[in-house]
């Protein structure tokens, strides 16, 4: 790896997680292999057109607040968040008809459909089965984590309900969607190096915090970010008609002079001109800045969470990706 997905300063844990990860990556590799070979090329297709890898990187520096870290537990369930995480990419890809996927073409543009979910089906398998060599509490927390996924997916694709404030709702597939597998994460390095039960509890609400401000910071960067600063097009929510936390604060205004913004909120943006007088009005709007501290104050509210933790280079690094998910969309 060229850099650590997580920001870590202390050059001996940045080595031990360097090691550790390189052992993550090779046995990756092993478990996407299948009998059909098109599957094992589809399955390896998104795996190494790259990805942050922050997920089972966050179970290695869990594992640090136990005296197991590294155990082959660790890397079981190191491998198990993240294979969850790539087939849950491939699913995501054909209910969205995305074209591409980490720069790349997305497996159901390359192949179709049909190849796309046999894939995603075929990864999650594999994480189930790697989670059954972990006992019966990492398959019931696999169990849970996945049910929020596809709960997440759900009420996404339902959308809000009469009655229900859209928000709310939204928060809710943020955090089925995202942060429950990056709880999943943490609860799982800190429970396979034994780690106290306190510790435990902590980092798992750690990862979801962290986990729900860092989509939610991805919101904000649709907007605020220029082309070459996120490498991807602005705005790109706007135009596929996707609200997000920015809009769906907006949205909530009752001040007149938002009428404009709101209407074209409501409407179809994919043509040009509507799209860039959208994103001009939305960028220049209070709700930007009140996005901005709902991510700050999600990411504070997981540090806090690191006080049970002894000051040292683990929760310095844990605090470190909190303030980065939180500065990121300043």
């Amino acid at each position: 790896m060229s850099s650590l997905a997580l920001p870590v300063t202390d050059p001996e844990l940045e080595a031990r997680l360097r090691a550790r990860m390189a052992v993550v990556e090779e046995a990756l590799d092993s478990h996407v292999r299948s009998e059909a070979a098109f599957v094992t090329e589809a399955a390896r297709h998104l795996m190494q057109a790259g990805g942050k890898r922050f997920r089972p990187l966050l179970v290695l520096l869990a594992a640090e607040t136990g005296d197991q870290a590294d155990s082959d537990d660790i890397i079981t369930a190191a491998c198990v968040v993240e294979l969850t995480h790539l087939a849950s990419l491939y699913h995501d890809d054909v209910m969205d008809e995305a074209d591409l996927r980490r720069g790349a073409a997305s497996a159901n543009a390359r192949w179709d459909n049909h190849v796309a979910i046999l894939t995603g089906d075929f990864l999650f398998s594999k994480s189930s089965e790697l989670t059954a060599g972990l006992g019966p509490g990492g398959v019931r927390i696999q169990a849970q984590t996945f049910t929020r996924l596809v709960e997440g997916q759900i009420l996404e694709t339902l959308g809000p309900g009469e009655g229900d404030d859209p928000l709310e709702h939204y928060l809710r597939v943020v955090a089925g969607k995202t942060g429950s597998l990056i709880a999943t994460s943490a609860q799982y390095g800190a429970i396979y190096s034994g780690a106290t039960s306190d510790v435990e509890a902590a980092l798992t609400e750690y990862g979801e915090k962290v986990g729900v401000a860092f989509q939610l910071s991805d919101d904000i960067l649709d907007i605020a970010s220029e082309s070459h600063e996120s490498g991807k097009t602005p705005g790109t929510d706007l135009r596929e008609g996707v609200l997000t936390l920015p809009t769906l604060i907006a949205m909530r205004s009752q001040d007149p002079a938002d009428h404009r913004l709101k209407t074209l909120l409501s409407q179809d943006l994919s043509d040009d001109d509507l799209h860039a007088e959208t994103l001009a009005l939305i960028r220049q709007h209070p709700a930007m800045d009140e996005a901005r501290r709902y991510v700050s104050g999600l990411a504070n509210e997981a540090k806090e969470l690191l006080k049970v933790l002894p000051d040292g280079p683990v929760r310095a690094a844990l605090d470190a990706f909190a303030d980065v998910v939180a500065t990121r969309s300043a």
